[in-house]
Order: C-alpha cells, then sequence, then structure tokens
C-alpha cells in the first residue's frame, strides 16, 4: 500500500512543483506587463527618451537602405494577423480532421484571447505612434502594445506547444529555439520600422506569454482533472496524439528515387523552355498573313471597342482571380488540407512544383521572346514583363489542374467534377478577362495552354502524385464521415 501511495504522490508532487514554477512565470510576465503599463498611462519620462531615442536610432540606420526595409517589411509581415489568422485556421481544420478536437479548441481560445487583447488595450492606453525624420512604413490604430508582437508570441507559441509532440525528440530544442528567434525579430522590425516603441515591443511580448501561459496552464489542469499526466511543456500539450498530428508519419520517402527524379524535370524544363520559345518566337515574328495573325490582331480590337464599365469592373475581378495573391492564398489553403487528410507529402511537392515550375518558365520565355502587349489601350498600364505567355493563364492552369488531378483520385464523392468545372472555367474567365483588357493576345492564352499542358504532364509522369492511393492509402477522415467535422468542436467541450 505504500508503494501505491508513494507512485500516486509522486506524479502529483512533479505536477504541482511545475505548476508553481509556472504560475510564478505566468504572474512574473504578468506583473512585468502591468508595471510597463501603468508607466505608459502615467508618461514616465526616462521611458519616454529612451523609447524615442532608440526610434530616432532606428530610423536613422534603415531610411537610407531601401533594401533592407523590404527585407523588414517582409518579415514584420510574417507577424501581421493575415499570416497568423491563416495559419492558426488551417492547423484548426487540419486537427478536427486528425480528430483532434481538444487541440483544436485550444488554439482557438488562445487565438481569440489574443485578438481580443490587442485592440482592447490599444484603445483604453490611447498611445501615439512614433514620430521619426524619414517614416518608412505606417500602421493603423494606437501604439501600445505591439499588436504583431502579442500576435506572433501567442499564435507561434501556441501552435508550438500543439504540434512539439510531433517533433523527434532531437528536434524539439531546436523548433523552440526558431520560434523565440521568429518573435524576437519580428518585435525588431516594428522598432527598426518605425511603428511602435521599444516599450511596445516588450508589453506585447509579455503581454503574450502572461496569456499563452494562463491558456497551457488551463490545458493541463484540464488533463489533470481527467486523470492524464501533466508533462513538461517541453514535450507538448499532449504527447500521447503526437503520431496522429504528424504531417506524414508513414512516410518514408517523398520521392523512391530523387535524383533521377531531379535530373528528369530539368531536363524536362529545359524541353518545356524549347518550346514556348519555339512558339513565341513564331507567333511573335513569323506568323504575318496567317490565321494566328488576322486571331491576334482582330480579337484585342474587338473587345477594346466594346469597353464599358460593368463589364471593366467585372473583368477586373476575373483578372485578380489568376495573380500572384490569389493563386498563393488557393495553394496555401489546398495543401495544408491535402497533408491534413492524406497523410504524405507528395501531393504538396506536386503543387508547390507545378507553381515554381510554371513562375520559372513563364519569366524566363518572357524574357526571351520579349513580345510587346497588343496594340490596344491597356486597361493594367504597363507591366514589367513581355505579353508572351500569360502569367495569369498559365497559373490559373497549372494551379487548377494540378487540384483536379489530386482530387480526382483521391475521392468518389459527386463534387470532385467541381475541380474538374474550375480546371475549364477558371482559365476561360481569365484568359477572357485578360484579353478585354488589352494585355495579351489570343495567341498568348495558347502559350499559356502549351505550357501548363506540358509542364503538368511532365510533373505527373515524374513526381506520381497519386502513387500513395494506388498503394491504398486511405485519407484521415473518409469521404461520406465528412459531415462528423462539425459535431468535433461540441463534443470537444463534453465532460468526459
Amino acid at each position: 500500500m505504500t508503494a501505491v501511495r508513494e507512485a500516486v504522490r509522486r506524479p502529483i508532487g512533479h505536477f504541482a512543483e511545475r505548476s508553481v514554477a509556472g504560475l510564478a512565470v505566468i504572474t512574473g510576465a504578468g506583473a512585468a506587463f502591468g508595471l510597463l503599463l501603468m508607466l505608459v498611462r502615467f508618461r514616465w519620462g526616462p521611458m519616454y527618451t529612451a523609447d524615442r531615442a532608440v526610434a530616432e536610432w532606428f530610423n536613422d540606420l534603415v531610411a537610407p537602405h531601401g533594401p533592407v526595409v523590404t527585407v523588414l517589411q517582409a518579415v514584420t509581415d510574417l507577424g501581421g494577423r493575415p499570416v497568423l489568422i491563416w495559419l492558426v485556421t488551417i492547423a484548426v481544420v487540419g486537427l478536427l480532421i486528425r480528430r483532434q478536437p481538444r487541440l483544436a479548441v485550444y488554439l482557438i481560445v488562445t487565438g481569440v484571447g489574443g485578438l481580443i487583447l490587442d485592440p482592447s488595450l490599444k484603445t483604453l492606453v490611447g498611445r501615439l505612434r512614433p514620430i521619426v525624420d524619414v517614416p518608412v512604413a505606417s500602421a493603423p490604430g494606437n501604439s501600445f502594445p505591439s499588436g504583431h508582437a502579442l500576435g506572433s508570441f501567442v499564435a507561434y507559441g501556441a501552435l508550438l506547444l500543439v504540434f512539439l509532440p510531433a517533433l523527434a525528440p532531437r528536434w524539439r530544442k531546436p523548433a523552440i529555439a526558431l520560434v523565440a528567434a521568429l518573435v524576437a525579430v519580428i518585435g525588431l522590425t516594428r522598432i527598426a520600422l518605425g511603428v511602435h516603441f521599444v516599450s511596445d515591443v516588450l508589453a506585447g511580448w509579455l503581454l503574450g506569454a502572461a496569456w499563452l501561459g494562463v491558456t497551457a496552464y488551463a490545458f493541463r489542469l484540464w488533463r489533470r482533472e481527467r486523470g492524464r499526466p501533466a508533462p513538461p511543456l517541453a514535450e507538448g500539450l499532449e504527447p500521447e496524439a503526437g503520431h496522429d498530428i504528424a504531417a506524414a508519419p508513414a512516410e518514408e520517402h517523398v520521392l523512391e528515387h530523387p535524383r533521377s527524379a531531379v535530373a528528369e524535370l530539368l531536363v524536362g524544363w529545359v524541353l518545356v523552355f524549347g518550346a514556348l520559345y519555339g512558339f513565341g518566337m513564331y507567333v511573335s515574328h513569323h506568323a504575318g498573313g496567317t490565321f494566328l495573325a488576322s486571331l491576334d490582331s482582330e480579337v484585342p480590337r474587338w473587345f477594346a471597342e466594346r469597353h464599358t464599365p460593368a463589364l471593366t469592373e467585372l473583368s477586373w475581378w476575373w483578372s485578380k482571380f489568376g495573380d500572384t495573391h490569389a493563386i498563393l492564398l488557393v495553394s496555401l489553403v489546398f495543401c495544408p488540407l491535402v497533408l491534413a487528410v492524406w497523410r504524405r507529402w507528395r501531393p504538396v511537392l506536386f503543387v508547390a512544383l507545378a507553381m515554381f515550375g510554371e513562375l520559372s518558365l513563364f519569366l524566363t520565355s518572357a524574357h526571351a521572346v520579349d513580345r510587346p502587349r497588343p496594340p490596344v489601350e491597356n486597361l493594367d498600364g504597363p507591366m514589367p514583363t513581355s505579353s508572351f505567355p500569360s502569367g495569369h493563364i498559365a497559373a490559373t492552369i497549372c494551379l487548377y489542374t494540378a487540384i483536379a488531378v489530386l482530387v480526382m483520385a483521391r475521392t468518389d464523392r459527386w463534387w470532385r467534377w467541381l475541380t474538374v468545372l474550375l480546371a475549364v472555367l477558371m482559365p476561360l474567365g481569365v484568359a477572357t478577362s485578360r484579353i478585354y483588357r488589352g494585355m495579351h493576345h489570343p495567341t498568348d492564352f495558347m502559350g499559356a495552354i502549351l505550357l501548363g499542358a506540358l509542364w503538368i504532364g511532365l510533373l505527373y509522369w515524374v513526381v506520381r502524385p497519386n502513387a500513395d492511393v494506388h498503394a491504398g492509402n486511405r485519407p484521415s477522415i473518409e469521404s461520406e464521415d465528412g459531415h462528423t467535422l462539425d459535431d468535433e468542436l461540441v463534443r470537444a467541450t463534453r465532460t468526459e
């Protein structure tokens, strides 16, 4: 009996010790934030002087160097709301697919809390942003605390706690160090860009640490109340879920023969470029008097003569569906979902190579052919690239064809045909809008079709994106069970 009591008392004692230490850290972070808040509210002179001096020093250092400002803007965007909301949302959906609703609820509660704390405290304090000699960036709203510092600490910290168990033990400390460095760099970019004082960023980090600690501690208490062990946070929130939330736990090799695959793709890329270059040079310089030349001359003029405000507005929206931001957004939503459902990196590699190959082929062939835009009004104004082939259309073809190729082989549900429909309608809509706006000839559209067909065909032959399905791989959630995802959040809140 004594041995049994000791076996029960030891883990409880360890939990109590860790809990006291954790509470001390949370209390310390909260107290430090409260002190900073009071100093800002009462406009403590020494702190304000130091804040302004640092802001002016960074402005003098950064403002003369445009490339440095560009890099800082790119890094600071990693702590912006669009990126953080995307990361947390994709993670929540993936956890629901993998049947981990408790972790999904934790991410939702932690993320929503961070979103509420930032604007409410900024309104309460009402501190104005720094005023520097040469502004290099701007931001709306008040200054204290830094929303980027707070949001990045909370979002990346919560994601780290959730997905640590999916990492091998040797990679956990490097992952923690990487996240800490990323959060620190994001905070520093806010100071360097002149949109926050040092005290704003410090307050964001302290408040983020306090809120993340509170939610993590609450999750550990929830586990304790249900008789589950409370592991150190260095092992993540739920170590037993490591296999279930791992990206591709059963995939040993993304490609069976990576070296030969790389060689085949390089050779194929050169051949596709050769085909594009040959066709582009022909329609640009040697097709005079042919049907293709008449097509390129008459179609843009026919559209230009029928411009109306309503059609111009519609064409602008259709054109946006094929620009870099829209293509990237669709890719960043589709790829994590496929990874969550099918637990394989190969389909993600297929989409990534489709996009990278399309971009490189488009830029190279556009520079080599150097075709001028149609001799009509170009509604989008001067562009940095030439007319052949259309990058908007080629990107749309490659993305939606890759999606259709993956989905058609991976489900038998009726809605899979919608991906085929999108693979046809989206390029046609984007092509019509680009020609209407006077930005491309019809043969530029043909060049985009040639690029998409040859490159996607090559990738399908080399990568074999659906090989895991043919080998018997089943999804984490069957298609006929899709309706059960709606109930996962409800189940997570029920008492076990």
